[in-house]
């Protein structure tokens, strides 16, 4: 976690501003629409000036008439409602075009981190939560709104009504406008105080909104093990514990911001009181002391707002810390500067020396392997045994972290990432598919495939029949991760997708382990249509499935062990036969 913001300060920090700083640079590309949102600003800050002037004038003519005509009475009488539309437009429109830099910034940012979070490795994954994830590319997005619509709305609205307050003060009486002035300091004591005591409890809060996130996503998906184990009580409990975390740290927040303006307001009619005893001294006109009375109201607002933006930023710069952090993370996995599509046809996968380290703890070490176009390599051994993260390597969802990939003699690291993708489809035991429907779940990546391919890949995948069975056909919604699909029809619908693709490269991780007997009929059926003429890496823990595969390779803590066709395996009576007859014995 970073470091937390010491309580011996009450000031924005280097660090702070560096943070907001950062924040604003999003709205750069808007500086067209804050400038009028500037100018709308100015607007409504002179036209508010004009009617304390308004005002003055008519408090000192409407009730005297023998001295003007009545022409110049409607005239003056004329100027407050004249003056009240001009502040409102300048208002509506100032607040339109900061809130649309806002929620623009809001946008792209989210959007921006979204992207970032897609080029990261699948380590970072493996290190994070996916609740804590989405909080920060939504809640945390929505924080850092505040800082920058409010606060800029503040900045180009506020301080032209608060300075031609002063002014308006100072024409009036200068002595009682710097008396009434010298309050203000005073005013600023209260905010820094609380400043960072906001600026804290706001980012608690953020990560606690993380954790209900993540209660809420983990027990959603796993609802049956939930209910099938009776713990919906336990989860209830654990979800309240995290409700009432975010509720207390949003009531420390509430608590700083609630008690400034109390303060303010006392402090300010401290100096009112004061006023009235000065003017009585002075011999102050009604209409002067009235003029100067509407003027310091009108200050009121302003400066309020203004005292304010501290603490605003506090708030927001603890959510835009959390989405910085997300940014900021390191690519592991990037394309080099001159790397070119692969567009060849494919003849050969080595490695060389291939070793993979996770967090400094070794997976793989010194895997060496050469295989053919159109042959299936089998990979066997006990769990954790490094299966899933060798084949992982190939697409370069992490990256080797000694020796060398090659495809056709060229290091992967030089190819595009998109297009050596393409070359590879992938069928897992845990099968992804979306919430849309059939069609474009096989056409997933395949977006402009016409539906006679995607009929045609179906009935390839053995998944045409179920389909056209269902209520909408292809068209049918499927659920979120294929929930109103049996296990087997997920997979083929998984093979059909791949099929579509016609990789030259295919990776089957555990594809029909979690299937009954008749389902992984039908999946192996398919399975055996899709490795036709393809290059095949498959993990198995149900031996059977891999008898016929040209070579297995047996890994035993993160190296090959044995290697070969599974008759001579059992031959050697080794890590190969041990594992067959545990199954088979």
């Amino acid at each position: 976690m970073p470091e937390q913001p010491s309580k011996k300060k009450s000031k924005l920090t280097e660090t702070d501003w560096s943070a907001y700083r950062r924040l604003l640079n999003y709205a750069k590309p808007y500086k067209t629409r804050l400038f009028l949102g500037l100018l709308f600003g100015a607007v409504f800050g002179g036209s508010t000036i004009g009617m304390l002037g308004a005002f003055r004038e008519n408090l000192a003519q409407m009730f005297n008439p023998a001295t003007i005509p009545l022409s110049l009475l409607i005239l003056i009488g004329a100027s407050l409602p004249a003056f009240a539309l001009l502040r409102g437009v300048g208002d509506f429109m100032s607040k339109y075009y900061v809130e649309w830099v806002g929620n623009r910034v809001v946008m792209d940012l989210r959007s921006e981190t979204f992207t970032h979070i897609h080029d990261l490795s699948l380590i970072y994954f493996t290190r994070s939560r996916t609740g804590e994830l989405i909080s920060r590319t939504t809640n945390d997005t929505l924080m850092v709104q505040r800082a920058v619509s409010t606060v800029i709305g503040d900045l180009v609205r506020e301080p032209f009504v608060l300075v031609g307050a002063i002014i308006y003060l100072f024409v009036l009486d200068p002595v009682l406008s710097c008396a009434s002035l010298l309050l203000f300091p005073i005013c600023i004591v209260p905010v820094a105080l609380f400043g960072r005591r906001v600026r804290k409890a706001s980012r608690e809060g953020q990560q606690k909104l993380a954790d209900i996130v993540t209660i809420l996503e983990e027990t959603v998906n796993g609802v049956r093990i939930v209910k099938a184990f009776g713990m919906e009580q336990y989860e209830i409990n654990r979800f309240n514990v995290r409700n009432y975390s975010v509720f207390n740290r949003l009531m420390r927040v509430a608590k700083a911001r609630a008690s400034v303006e109390p303060i303010i307001v006392t402090i300010s009619f401290i100096g009112l009181a004061l006023a009235l005893l000065y003017a009585r001294w002075a011999g102050m006109t009604a209409d002067s002391f009235f003029a100067y009375a509407a003027a310091l109201v009108v200050m009121y607002q302003p400066a309020k707002k203004l005292s304010r933006i501290h603490l605003n930023i506090q708030q927001s710069c603890a959510a835009a810390d959390r989405i910085f952090e997300v940014l900021d993370t390191h690519i592991e996995v990037k394309e080099a500067p001159d790397a070119v599509d692969f567009s060849e046809v494919v003849t050969e996968v080595r490695f060389e020396q291939v070793g993979f380290a996770y967090d400094d703890a070794p997976v793989l070490r010194d895997i060496n392997c050469r295989v053919k176009a159109g042959e299936c390599i089998a990979l066997v051994g006990s769990s954790g045994g490094g299966k899933s993260t060798l084949v992982s390597l190939l697409p370069r969802f992490f990256d080797a972290t000694e020796g060398v990939i090659r495809i056709n003699g060229k290091d992967i690291r030089t190819f595009t990432l998109k297009s050596l993708r393409r070359q590879i489809g992938m069928v897992t035991q845990d099968t992804i598919l979306f919430n849309d429907t059939v069609a474009r779940n096989i056409a997933y990546g395949q977006q402009d495939a016409p539906m006679e391919e995607i009929m045609t890949a179906a009935r390839r995948a053995h998944a045409h029949g179920f389909i056209t069975e269902m209520p909408e056909g292809y068209d049918t919604i499927i659920g979120e991760r294929g929930v109103k699909l049996s296990g087997g029809q997920r997979q083929r619908l998984a093979i059909a997708r791949a099929m579509l693709r016609n990789p030259p490269i295919l990776i089957l991780d555990e594809a029909t382990s979690a299937l009954d007997t008749e389902s992984e009929r039908q999946v192996q059926a398919a399975l055996d249509e899709l490795m036709t003429e393809r290059t095949v890496f498959a993990i198995a823990h149900r031996l059977s499935t891999i008898a016929h595969a040209n070579r297995i390779l047996v890994l035993d803590n993160g190296h090959i062990a044995e290697e070969g066709p599974h008759e001579d395996l059992l031959k050697k009576n080794g890590i190969y036969k041990r594992l067959y007859d545990m199954q088979f014995t």
